[in-house]
């Protein structure tokens, strides 16, 4: 195994049947629902809404039950005709001070051919590309023009903690029609997102994402490349031509996370890229997805990885495919070295669990069309070349002291139902299910859908006091280095992976189940998945109430979430 980038060394082996798969689009639009007086049919002959995978049928159980406290759907009673179209991403490129008016609004987007009411900020989906040299700090006043309260987090910057955008520990929501400041300082390079941190299930599913580009100062800080594109993956729940509303009072698809069956880049359903032969293209990734887990490869043009969350790996390493769960960002250069079409893919494992099946599934997200203009200049050499970064090594070394050191605090990832339906609980308890290490798609869709916040409580639960959730409350000082282990019990009510977000911080993945990162990076997400257990070094500089929480959007509003103080060291103006 090579000296491994976070998940994507772990899984690759599990990638391996998906590459001889038969591709599918994902540009059309799932198959129809059953007709009348098949299984998947509501009281009355109506069809349930909720899309089931070809082969699969609702089980007896659930058929004519839809999931309690009310549906939504944006744009209640606006026509849609009466929407601006959305448009795509423009680059802002900002300095050091400037001022940026960000506004949530209403959108009319077209996908597949069909009109949706969504959102989109400044009318863009994804929102503008924030593109900033490191250490400017920007003040972006934030206007609410949606119908649900929101707020502005920042993810993964480290900036001070009154403009987190954290709603309920940062600040109040921002109500509709009002407006919140924030100043946005960036410390390190790399790429950053931007996103709601109030109802995200629907909010950030339904477009309110968008990137940030923090620049070094130094010419050199990446390996040469012809040109740089920015990618942001996420998926939406459709049947025919309607969304699949959200729930009113809290998410539904509480089990699962709601995962899509149409997938998106930059808010499309196909991606496009022209290329000349021997081109450098350096891709800024970033999955926006509310529970889908991806594995990126670019047709199998030669692709290595250079940077994750918060900074550039020690070693540039060559890989077949970069896995991304919810929230996490990689920085990766692939070369089109001959003419002809490179299929940018998602390829993972899929399980059917009514079934026990497994299937490959490659599904096509868009290409790159490569023509024989050779590249100017041409890259060959630089990209052949695996580059070590000693200043990442130089600024990790410090910390690595305390890789072996016992855990500071201890986190068990577990979860609790009460209330679901009856099949859903006795599907549960078989004996016999099987839970896989990472759930790439929906395998069990009807009851993930009837599935809500009030009837599944997903927990983070510190090993030493027992306490839950906000229950917990851990202080550390500024400037400490804590040691977290994260366990992801596989003997829980319904076992999943979760990847796990600290705002404000950085931390380091030192081991996986006792095997020591070889080639480490900085983090602000790390996925943990079933049976797993990973610890983390937090370097703990940034004071601050910052919260820890699971990014699937459903889990996270299901309860899955504390907060870490960093309380401030004692010092002049503390």
């Amino acid at each position: 195994m090579s000296r491994g980038v976070g998940m994507a060394a772990l899984l690759v082996a599990a990638m391996a049947a998906a590459s001889s798969a038969q591709q599918h689009d994902t540009t059309t639009m799932p198959p129809g629902m059953p007709m009348p007086g098949m299984p998947g049919m509501a009281a009355g002959g109506m069809a349930m809404p909720i899309p089931m995978p070809k082969g699969m049928v609702m089980m007896p159980g659930l058929v004519g039950l839809t999931p309690p406290g009310g549906s939504f759907l944006p744009g209640a009673g606006v026509d849609p005709a009466s929407l601006p179209n959305v448009r795509p991403s423009a680059v802002v490129q900002m300095r050091d001070g400037d001022t940026l008016d960000l506004s949530a609004t209403l959108v009319r987007r077209t996908i597949a051919g069909r009109p949706y009411v969504m959102y989109g900020f400044n009318g863009e989906v994804p929102g503008p590309l924030i593109r900033v040299p490191q250490n400017a700090t920007i003040t972006v006043r934030f206007h609410n023009r949606i119908d649900l309260p929101s707020s502005v987090h920042w993810h993964g910057v480290r900036l001070d903690n009154r403009f987190d955008g954290a709603v309920g520990i940062t600040q109040q929501a921002v109500a509709p029609g009002d407006s919140f400041v924030y100043h946005v300082h960036f410390p390190d390079a790399g790429v950053y997102w931007y996103h709601p941190h109030v109802r995200e299930d629907v909010e950030q599913a339904l477009g309110l994402f968008g990137n940030m580009i923090v620049d070094s100062p130094d010419s050199a800080y990446y390996s040469p490349a012809n040109r740089e594109q920015v990618l942001v993956f996420d998926d939406l729940l459709v049947n025919a031509d309607s969304l699949i509303p959200y729930g009113k009072t809290g998410p539904d698809f509480a089990l699962m996370g709601r995962v899509g069956n149409l997938l998106l880049v930059n808010g499309e359903p196909r991606y496009t890229l022209a290329a000349h032969r021997g081109e450098v293209v350096r891709f800024f990734l970033t999955n926006a997805a509310s529970s889908r887990t991806y594995n990126i490869s670019f047709g199998g043009a030669p692709m290595k990885v250079l940077a994750s969350d918060v900074s550039r790996f020690e070693h540039e390493e060559r890989v077949p495919s970069v896995v991304l769960a919810p929230a996490e960002r990689y920085i990766v250069e692939a070369r089109f070295e001959k003419p002809g079409r490179y299929a940018l893919v998602n390829a993972v494992q899929a399980i059917n669990h009514y079934r026990g099946e497994f299937d490959a599934e490659v599904d096509t997200l868009g290409m790159v069309t490569v023509d024989s203009t050779p590249a100017a200049p041409d890259y060959a050499g630089a990209f052949a070349a695996l580059r070590d970064n000693a200043a990442v090594t130089r600024d990790i070394d410090r910390y690595r002291p305390y890789f072996d050191k016992p855990p500071d605090k201890r986190l068990t990832l577990t979860v609790r139902g009460n209330g679901l339906p009856v099949a859903t609980v006795q599907f549960m308890n078989v004996d016999t299910a099987y839970y896989a290490p990472v759930e790439w798609v929906d395998g069990m869709p009807d009851m993930n859908w009837l599935s809500t916040n009030d009837q599944v409580k997903w927990i983070l639960r510190d090993d030493a006091t027992g306490k839950e959730n906000m229950d917990i409350d851990w202080h550390v000082k500024e400037g400490s280095i804590v040691k977290l282990e994260l366990y992801n019990d596989p003997k829980s009510f319904h076992p999943m992976q979760h990847p796990i977000h600290l705002h404000g911080q950085r931390m380091l993945v030192v081991s996986r189940n006792g095997v020591r990162t070889t080639n480490l990076v900085w983090k602000d997400t790390v996925l943990i998945p079933v049976g797993s257990t990973v610890d983390v070094l937090i370097d703990a500089s940034n004071p601050g109430a910052w919260m820890l929480h699971c990014h699937i959007a459903e889990h996270l509003a299901s309860g899955m979430m504390t907060v870490l103080h960093v309380d401030p060291a004692a010092g002049p103006g503390r």
